[in-house]
């Protein structure tokens, strides 16, 4: 159980890594890269809202806004 419990958080970590480097690195505008991500989570069986989604921008931005200021 611990293995599949580990398993799983490891996919979603990479997930929102993936995403992160994806809204860093995309040259196409904001919306429609969200509108992507939920697309390719929705794919691999990860349901979440497009709010989810802002949610997770708004802490990725801060956590390098907080990385490139240290």
């Amino acid at each position: 159980m611990n293995n599949t419990l580990g398993l799983i958080s490891a996919f979603l970590g990479g997930a929102i890594v993936g995403a992160g480097a994806a809204l860093i690195f995309a040259p196409e505008k904001g919306s429609d890269l969200r509108k992507r991500i939920v697309e390719i989570l929705r794919s691999k069986g990860i349901l979440c809202s497009d709010s989810d989604v802002d949610a997770l921008v708004e802490k990725l931005t801060k956590d390098l806004e907080a990385e490139v200021c240290e």
